[in-house]
């Protein structure tokens, strides 16, 4: 793949670099090439579990893909390099399919050149948008899972504690974050838990429906969801949220 020889001095973001490429800027295009070819080097080394010379078939087969990349990134999705590493490789695995004969029809069989003889891949980049996306809650999910514990841990408590603390029939469970809800939307009552690292028992008393009793029995379930309702979690409260505002 050609490159212009003479470089010029280059744009404060990446942002910037792919807006340019994108919007048909070839010295910027293949500027942006230029400085990814380390990244190219290490994707394509992943893949194959060697080390690949850039004239080999693979490190242009993945360089290739780069430049797709540029052509379909979209900044809602996430970051560039995540997507342009989903595409390098699941450009370079359907070629390692298509040499073993496998019976499946290629992305490559979808590519469609546009009007400036762009080579645009649908069905391919669209596969890479959802890989990444998934690749990027999943990622999300573990941070959130990570940040939860370490709280729960200020309370004495831990996962294994909130799973042998849960109660064991529907309607008790619901009535118990039935009081986590009520607590983390009360400042006085959030406080006082937050404070002491204890349910506010005394005040909810006369605010619930189940008994004192009941509340003590159910404490660590109720704290820990509490903490959960409470916090910045906003993958994990999709867990706990009533089944009528699903």
């Amino acid at each position: 793949m050609p490159f212009r020889r003479t470089p010029r001095a280059a744009p404060d973001s990446l942002e910037t670099w792919l807006e340019q490429a994108q919007s048909g800027d070839a010295e910027a295009r293949d500027q942006l090439l230029r400085s990814y070819l380390p990244f190219v080097d290490r994707v394509v080394s992943s893949v194959c579990g060697r080390a690949v010379g850039r004239t080999e078939d693979e490190f242009q087969i993945a360089l290739v893909a780069l430049n797709e990349a540029i052509n379909v990134y979209q900044s809602q999705r996430g970051s560039f390099i995540g997507f342009a590493e989903t595409v390098m490789k699941r450009r370079l695995i359907d070629t390692f399919r298509a040499r073993t004969r496998m019976k499946e029809v290629p992305f490559t069989s979808f590519d469609e050149e546009d009007e400036e003889g762009h080579v645009q891949n649908a069905v391919e980049s669209n596969t890479a948008m959802r890989e990444h996306q998934v690749r990027v809650e999943t990622e999300a999910r573990a941070e959130e899972i990570a940040r939860y514990g370490e709280e729960l841990r200020r309370y004495g408590l831990s996962f294994q504690v909130l799973v042998d603390s849960s109660p064991k029939h529907a309607d008790a469970r619901e009535n118990a974050l039935d009081v986590a809800r009520l607590i983390a939307d009360d400042p006085g009552l959030l406080g006082h838990m937050q404070r002491t690292g204890q349910l506010p028992l005394k005040q909810l008393e006369s605010r619930v429906s189940v008994s004192r009793k009941t509340l003590e029995r159910q404490r660590q379930y109720i704290l820990a969801s509490t903490v959960l309702l409470a916090g910045d979690y906003e993958i994990l409260q999709s867990f706990v949220r009533k089944e009528g505002a699903r």
